[in-house]
């Protein structure tokens, strides 16, 4: 059934757009390889027992040069941010800039959130110095944090475990990634606001040590502190790791108190404001541009980020509205294709999309602008995972979920031609059965494997690039897909 955008819409949960049943590879006739290559010995030799899919093109004409079940629906993962980044370009612009903002209003003092999803404590403790130079008078009598800039997410998906750190909160106040450092040394437990020169202590956020072998973590946000307990006998003589923040405004309002109380100001408790902050700005800290954020958000592959600016690129109310937007952005430039979406990160597994799809979308918008500028490099390796020396450059996003692992990009070899690629692996059962578990038994080795595999492809097909490829047939060109 084709979904027309009233239907979409209307529609509850997926973002999907439906293909007609006539359209098939339509940006460019295949175009012969020189020394063809066949990617089915690599594939045995992987042993992911899922399904692999995969579809190559030139970059500069979008002519298809190979493909394999490159129409199969699968889950992309992190791939999708490559998706999110260029909506996000388009509809916010590469120069914009997320503002956090302090207001005075009367005797009240408002730290405003403006979506900035790289404010950490080093750049709050900036915003502070300049607070409480720019404060006139006694200490104010209210102190007020907003995060209405973006809708609030308890969490980015319900399906993963509550303690892992890339599914945190989100709100228009965000700082350190809404991440809090939980540190251990001789039995004793720590919570911080890490920076890189600064780390006051969290006090909006408790943790204890239990004996007890399982579960590892639990939570309870039910008081007026997080409260956070870890098994003992998980604990060695010292070690850290992160842990998400469920109460975003009042952990930044907590760090920004101490901040300001060490310049000499002191702030009452913090409160979460309910409306838009009035009154007059006093401060305020610019974030880097959109550009640099998402080549961060792309070689680091953080799942609040995506979230954010694809948000931020929607003004949708909701998550599942703001990845319907995004699906309606796309269905103009690829005509047809199917999609499903449910987030701007990938790390809901019900996220649908195609090789072919995705490898379109990158030799077209992603061309036109200059997606692999910003692409993470990624190494080749040899038979021991270390770097080698080759004369092939790829600039890609992974993907990666239990038992998923994918790759979306570009390849250049020392002949100058550019493909455009993506490949999806994925056991979907393993998958299933593992959802929201960290790091479940098998997944390591199953997921070097088929790193190993998807770099065998790309240097096949490097390999077997002609020489020339002749631009696609003016007819098998589809409106608004090749520019």
């Amino acid at each position: 059934m084709r979904l027309t955008r009233r239907g979409m819409l209307a529609g509850l949960g997926a973002a999907m757009v439906a293909r007609p049943l006539l359209a098939q590879s339509q940006i460019g006739a295949a175009a012969p390889l020189a020394n063809p290559f066949d990617p089915e010995p690599a594939i045995l030799a992987a042993k992911l027992g899922g399904e692999v899919s995969f579809a190559v093109m030139d970059a500069a004409t979008g002519a298809m040069l190979s493909g394999r079940e490159s129409e199969l629906m699968m889950a992309p993962a992190s791939t999708l941010k490559v998706v999110t980044t260029l909506y996000a370009l388009d509809r916010l612009g590469p120069d914009h800039r997320f503002v956090t903002r302090v207001y005075r209003h009367g005797d009240d003092l408002i730290l405003a959130g403006g979506g900035d999803p790289l404010l950490d404590t080093d750049g709050l403790a900036e915003l502070a110095a300049a607070t409480v130079a720019a404060w006139q008078g006694g200490p104010p009598k209210r102190f007020l944090v907003w995060g209405g800039a973006l809708p609030r997410l308890e969490r980015i998906s319900d399906a993963q475990d509550e303690y892992l750190p890339y599914n945190p909160s989100i709100s228009g106040m965000i700082l350190n990634f809404n991440r809090v450092h939980l540190g251990w040394k001789a039995g004793q437990v720590s919570l911080e606001a890490r920076g890189r020169r600064q780390s006051p202590r969290a006090y909006t956020i408790a943790i204890g040590a239990m004996d007890r072998r399982a579960p590892l973590f639990t939570y309870d946000g039910s008081g007026k502190k997080e409260s956070w307990t870890i098994a003992r006998n998980a604990i060695g003589k010292s070690g850290s790791r992160w842990l998400p923040v469920r109460r975003p405004e009042l952990y930044a309002g907590d760090v920004f108190q101490t901040l300001c109380r060490a310049k000499g100001l002191v702030l009452p408790t913090p409160e979460v404001a309910g409306t838009a902050p009035l009154g007059d700005e006093i401060a305020h800290r610019d974030s880097p541009s959109l550009t640099e954020i998402a080549r961060g958000m792309l070689e680091y592959s953080t799942n609040l980020t995506a979230e954010v600016i694809g948000l931020s690129a929607s003004g949708a109310a909701s998550p599942e509205a703001s990845a319907q937007a995004m699906a309606l952005w796309l269905q103009p430039l690829l005509p047809g294709e199917r999609f499903e979406f449910h987030d701007h990160s990938g790390l809901s597994s019900r996220n649908r999309l195609t090789a072919a799809t995705l490898t379109r979308l990158l030799a077209a918008e992603g061309e036109r602008r200059g997606l692999a500028d910003i692409l993470k490099h990624i190494p080749l390796r040899d038979e021991q995972g270390k770097r080698k020396e080759s004369d092939i450059n790829v600039l890609a996003k992974t993907g990666t979920l239990n038992f998923v692992s994918n790759l979306a990009g570009y390849a250049e070899g020392p002949q100058g031609r550019r493909i455009a690629f993506t490949i999806l692996t994925g056991d979907e059962p393993r998958r299933a059965a593992t959802e929201g578990q960290e790091l479940p038994e098998g997944m390591r080795a199953w997921v070097r494997r088929s790193k190993a595999m998807q770099q065998a492809m790309i240097e096949g097909w490097i390999g077997s690039m002609p020489a020339e490829i002749a631009a696609p047939a003016p007819e098998t060109v589809q409106a608004g897909v090749l520019r």
